[in-house]
């Protein structure tokens, strides 16, 4: 039979159509679409213009970027580990049968941030062990210090995946992509390749306003001069107090109000 036979242009352009709709009345969709070419274009170039202006520093680049890029994972892993356990229970419509037994949010809260840390352990102990194979690099030479950044990335991505868990029970699994959107469009800004004082002057009090940027301006302050920053570590550890306390407020505002809203059982776009 010809696959071609009672092909039809109007039935395709009809489908376009729809997914257009579905496209126009998702604005996580519509940011999506918008976001990767400038985060790529952003993170990039201003890698480029540091390592310009910075032509001593390649020398000891490849050790500070591979940390760098472990550590990021630390945190898009933690906020994944939150995020993704719930993505799994609204994919089920499985949220409200969850909450008619004795279950409350803080304990289902605790619950997705203890999933969070075994999925992270397990997906940076995979990515530490192929760096040392093939990079002859161990994480590990960070030493204590590696502990204390651990755990505030952990924290941040915490404070990340319940904010896209709120969004995701006020506007539906239209705003999933937001799952990988938010994490990675603060990564241009969080000074994980590069110092905070390669921004404009007016970008830096933004930069500073994320945990992630005190963690990595202290990773290198271990690495270069081989002493461990305590102001960037308590500036990182208020600033996760702030962030992650804002996201579990928001997350019972949100659960509480598609509660009402009878949306629990009905998950969707």
């Amino acid at each position: 039979m010809n696959p071609l036979c009672g092909f039809s242009p109007a039935r395709i352009g009809a489908m376009i159509i729809r997914y257009a709709y579905l496209l126009r009345r998702s604005w996580p969709r519509m940011l999506e679409l918008i976001y990767w070419p400038t985060v790529q274009m952003l993170l990039w170039g201003l890698i480029s213009q540091f390592f310009l202006q910075h032509s001593t520093w390649v020398a000891q680049a490849a050790g500070v970027l591979l940390a760098a890029v472990m550590l990021w994972d630390v945190l898009f892993r933690a906020h994944l580990g939150v995020s993704l356990a719930f993505f799994e229970e609204m994919y089920a419509r499985n949220m409200g049968h969850l909450f008619v037994s004795p279950l409350r949010v803080s304990e289902h809260i605790a619950a997705l941030l203890g999933i969070s840390i075994l999925r992270t352990l397990i997906g940076l102990s995979a990515a530490a062990g192929l760096a040392y194979l093939l990079y002859d690099y161990s994480l590990l030479e960070l030493g204590l210090p590696l502990i204390a950044f651990f755990s505030q990335l952990m924290i941040m991505g915490w404070a990340i995946g319940l904010g896209v868990m709120s969004l995701v029970l006020r506007y539906g699994l239209g705003a999933e992509s937001l799952a990988w959107v938010l994490v990675f469009a603060l990564a241009p800004i969080s000074a994980v390749y590069y110092p905070v004082s390669i921004f404009p002057e007016w970008l830096q009090p933004v930069s500073l306003a994320i945990p992630a940027s005190h963690v990595f301006e202290g990773m290198r302050t271990v690495m270069f001069d081989h002493v461990f920053d305590w102001n960037a570590f308590r500036n990182a550890a208020l600033l996760n107090v702030v962030w992650l306390g804002a996201a579990i407020s928001l997350y019972y505002y949100a659960f509480y109000q598609a509660r009402q809203r009878g949306s629990l059982l009905n998950a969707g776009d």
